[in-house]
């Protein structure tokens, strides 16, 4: 968040990096731990606001994926256009997620790990049943095909979405 105002930021910028800063301080001896016996299975969790930026009213997505239980990657940021529904904001969310798990199983099938289907989940049933469904309705036609191949990789079996809530 604070990235976005570099440029000129404001008093509130700078009081919340020196809050950040502090709050690193606190915790550098927190770290992440790796064991070797843990879990091998790929697993997703992507979310977005709608319009939550209060200046363009851009959704800013945001996705988590793991490896068993550790966290392997991370993504959040804003989106360069404002969306319509949060179904539509959540939607984009699962693709961009989706690339980046594509991408890791295959750098990991270079190690010899396969997968079937990675479990993805999202809180929001609208965006699943668009990802899950063939026909195009009128309501997300607007969506820009970029973000359909998703998809895809839904019909071909790489991908399965699940309903997680909320509060999860």
């Amino acid at each position: 968040m604070c990235a976005r105002y570099q440029a000129r930021p404001t008093e509130k910028h700078v009081h919340a990096v020196k809050k950040i800063f502090r709050y690193l301080r606190g915790t550098v001896n927190r770290g992440l731990w790796y064991p070797k016996d843990s879990s091998v299975a790929l697993t997703a969790f992507a979310d977005a606001d709608h319009g939550g930026c209060q200046d363009t009213r851009c959704s800013t997505p945001g996705s988590v994926q793991f490896l068993g239980e550790m966290l392997i990657s991370w993504s959040s940021k804003r989106q360069k256009s404002a969306v319509i529904s949060s179904m539509e904001a959540k939607y984009i969310a699962l693709s961009g997620c989706c690339a980046q798990i594509l991408w890791m199983r295959s750098q990991l099938s270079d190690y010899g790990l396969g997968f079937n289907k990675i479990p993805m989940y999202c809180d929001n049933k609208s965006a699943i049943a668009l990802c899950c469904n063939n026909v195009q309705h009128s309501r997300s036609k607007h969506i820009d095909i970029r973000y359909h191949f998703i998809k895809e990789q839904v019909e071909n079996g790489v991908i399965e979405l699940y309903f997680v809530n909320t509060e999860y």
